[in-house]
């Protein structure tokens, strides 16, 4: 299962990050995380956010931004020679360099690694043939309809569909509709 989705340059900036489990906090307290974050219903149907929502909020926030600072240092300073895949955690990193940008999924320990490298590649093959030869710019410009391109190749953490023409369908499809 991907854990989650990075597209990084090379001086550190998260051009896309798209999370399908939640990063592992540090500290833990004894009520569950659900109870934690779950909202209370009124009776007049509003809903009421419990008072420690945004500091969780805040903690997973931070916590993402730490561990994409620390993936961007892994994957930058990994010589050539050397495969793409890092352990890290308990999940593996899996990398791919284009151009400047860095497309890093981590996943389970005990995936395919060279799936998930095909899979990084289609997903370029997918960016390439909607935006004519694309450049971080487009990514940066155009950043809701890379997401619309992820969506439509992953949900919930597997890849959903592996054909290109489907895919590229389906994204000017629900361009449409808007």
């Amino acid at each position: 299962m991907i854990r989650f989705f990075l597209l990084q340059n090379r001086q550190g900036k998260t051009r896309l990050s798209k999370w399908y489990v939640p990063p592992p906090t540090g500290s833990s307290t004894g009520a569950s995380s659900s109870s934690l974050l779950s909202p209370t219903s009124t009776s007049n149907g509003n809903q009421i956010l419990p008072a420690n929502y945004s500091d969780n909020n805040n903690q997973t926030e931070a916590e993402k931004a730490r561990i994409e600072a620390e993936v961007h240092r892994l994957v930058t300073s990994r010589d050539k020679k050397y495969t793409n895949f890092i352990e890290y955690n308990n999940y593996k990193l899996i990398y791919r360099r284009y151009a400047g940008l860095f497309f890093t999924i981590a996943v389970d320990v005990q995936d395919n690694e060279l799936s998930y490298l095909e899979s990084i590649h289609l997903f370029v093959e997918l960016l390439d043939s909607y935006f004519a030869n694309v450049c971080e710019l487009d990514i940066v410009f155009n950043f809701n309809k890379v997401y619309l391109i992820l969506d439509e190749y992953m949900l919930a953490g597997e890849i959903e569909e592996t054909s290109k023409r489907e895919i590229l369908d389906r994204v000017k499809f629900l361009e449409k509709l808007d």
